[in-house]
């Protein structure tokens, strides 16, 4: 979509979402002809991940009928994965997944899902468990840092060895200057007191490691602040991701700490593997709604007829064709797969979508180590600050308080669950100076373990002796004769100006909508939360076309602190005045 004039009136975030698209989809909608009749009750949501259980949950409870196609997995990316034959002695195959579970306190569609599904005595959302702690290793005798790095860790101080450290990395200047961390704070407030119009037409436009101009800086200042925050908040990368994107989320994480806004603590987790404490539990209760599932069937094209989708084409994995009539049709798959399907009869009623062509996806994939004892390493996620690969985890058995591991999976041996995931499959490792994606998956396991163990502190608990097995997220293939992995699973980033190409639930045509984490939200990122809000709004528009008088679903915003209101009033006008932001000066 065309960025949007400066001349427009002043508006909210929360106008700025819903109207943007409204330039590249209002010459579509106008030459879409008005349904004949009201159209019925009966949906198509093509995809069984996030956006697609969403959809129909919201949809079944509004009464519709309502048919969830998936070609391989239910759950998509957010779904357990169980190690095919790992199960020994009637216990269940060792669980495996696409990369940790993370459930920030500012996430409120996801949770306000989950407490809505039934659960034992209760419901989903009462297996959200907190997680209180986190860690901030790094390399090379360095001392562990503090929240993402910064600073020392409190806990190592009290200790001969990290007090050592810690001397050495401050007397020696191996850590961030003041000067330039006190130019990073300015540059966070310079965001934090941005009004809409600067956020979305100048910092959509720029990258967060310009805007905090990591180029003149220190190694330090690039490695902890310019991109070791957006690593480890939303794995991201700095170079190419928009500031509007990197500073929102950044804006959600400092009022999640001051617990402002928050749905809950600031990082929840699942007290169970993720099928057994939401996905299960989920599609049981959308069986009771009147969803039916139907599995191994995937979206080839639509059937365009007088300007609306009369039909959905899909293929089995025999290559047999099926043929689905609806009322209602809910693309619910993640864009490299959706505009695979927008034919040029689609296209001719809603030529915007040709955008997400311009949309990148990129690979944020896990792995999982079996543990022959249980470590402890923090009760919480763990940023591995100086990984060349952006390496993050968690610890499962300490939250699982409803299972043992040897008990209840595997062959007896294994007692605990490294997950792992890897943000950077781009950057030469350490150990083969191999970017992941040229890694073979032995060798990725080799080498994530020697980029873990370069941080001495959690590197120690992880000897040889105590490694089960691994197991690498299934989407990655290795070919041999390309020398390089390819990936089924990628996730959507938010590069600099993408918010342009990105469409509203609204299609274009009528009873077409858009649903997953490549949709506009005010969430922005690509998460469980935005594909969540996204199949909401799907559902509200479809509402919306219908004249329902059904209640609409309900969206939440990100906080925003009424203390910068003000500020954000007066930087509307410098904004409109061609000047800088009042604290954007040279420090």
């Amino acid at each position: 979509m065309a960025p949007l004039d400066s001349s427009l009136p002043p508006v909210t975030r929360r106008g700025m979402i819903a109207g943007t698209g409204v330039a590249a989809g209002t010459l579509a909608l106008a030459q879409t002809p008005a349904l004949a009749v009201r159209p019925g009750r009966k949906v198509a949501v093509l995809g069984g991940g996030m956006a697609g259980l969403t959809a129909a949950h919201e949809l079944a409870e509004r009464g519709f009928k309502v048919t969830v196609f998936e070609p391989s997995a239910w759950g998509g990316k957010a779904r357990s994965i169980p190690v095919p034959n790992t199960g020994r002695g009637g216990r269940r195959d060792l669980p495996g997944e696409h990369g940790f579970r993370f459930f920030p306190g500012f996430y409120h569609h996801v949770p306000n899902t989950m407490r809505r599904i039934p659960f034992g005595r209760g419901t989903v959302g009462d297996h959200l468990v907190d997680a209180t702690e986190g860690k901030f290793y790094r390399a090379g005798g360095r001392a562990d840092g503090f929240i993402f790095g910064l600073g020392p860790d409190p806990e190592q101080l009290l200790t001969v060895d990290g007090l050592r450290k810690y001397l050495t990395d401050t007397l020696g200047g191996s850590t961030v200057p003041p000067h330039e961390l006190a130019w990073f704070v300015t540059r966070l407030l310079v965001f934090l007191t941005s009004c809409e119009e600067r956020r979305f037409k100048q910092w959509e436009h720029r990258s967060w490691w310009d805007f905090v101009g990591a180029d003149s800086r220190s190694g330090e200042y690039q490695t902890v602040l310019a991109s070791g925050l957006t690593r480890s908040l939303v794995a991201a990368r700095a170079d190419i991701a928009s500031t509007r994107t990197i500073g929102n989320m950044g804006e959600a994480f400092i009022m999640n700490m001051m617990g402002r806004g928050n749905d809950g603590a600031l990082d929840r987790v699942l007290d169970l593997p993720t099928n057994e404490a939401w996905i299960n539990p989920w599609m049981r209760h959308l069986r009771s709604l009147g969803v039916r599932f139907v599995k191994g069937q995937r979206l080839v094209r639509y059937e365009v007829e007088k300007g609306r989708i009369e039909a959905a084409v899909l293929r089995d994995a025999k290559g047999r064709r099926h043929r689905f009539e609806a009322d209602w049709f809910v693309s619910a798959m993640p864009v490299e797969r959706a505009r695979e399907t927008l034919t040029p009869a689609v296209l001719r009623r809603a030529p915007h979508l040709r955008r997400l062509d311009a949309l990148k996806p990129d690979w944020m994939v896990g792995i999982q180590y079996f543990l022959r004892q249980p470590i402890d390493l923090t009760h919480g996620h763990i940023s591995f600050i100086d990984s060349p690969w952006a390496i993050t985890a968690l610890t499962q058995g300490q939250f699982w308080k409803g299972r043992r591991i040897s008990r209840d999976y595997g062959d007896g041996k294994v007692r605990d669950i490294l997950s792992v995931d890897i943000s950077n499959w781009s950057e030469p490792g350490i150990l083969y100076k191999k970017p992941a994606k040229q890694c073979t998956p032995a060798q990725i396991a080799r080498e994530v373990l020697a980029q873990i163990r370069a941080h001495e502190t959690a590197g120690a608990q992880l000897p040889d002796s105590i490694i089960h097995s691994w197991f690498l997220d299934p989407g990655i293939a290795w070919n041999a004769k390309r020398g390089r992995n390819t990936n089924a699973t990628p996730l959507l980033i938010n590069t600099v100006g993408s918010w342009d190409d990105r469409p509203e639930a609204r299609s274009g045509i009528a009873n077409l909508l858009l649903s997953g984490d490549y949709v506009r939200t005010n969430i922005d990122l690509a998460t469980m939360e935005g594909a969540n809000e996204s199949a909401r709004a799907a559902v509200n528009a479809i509402l919306d076309e219908r004249g329902s008088r059904a209640e609409r679903v309900q969206m939440f915003q990100l906080y925003r602190p009424q203390e910068f209101e003000a500020l954000k009033m007066v930087d509307e006008q410098l904004y409109k005045a061609g000047l800088p932001n009042a604290l954007d000066l040279p420090l």
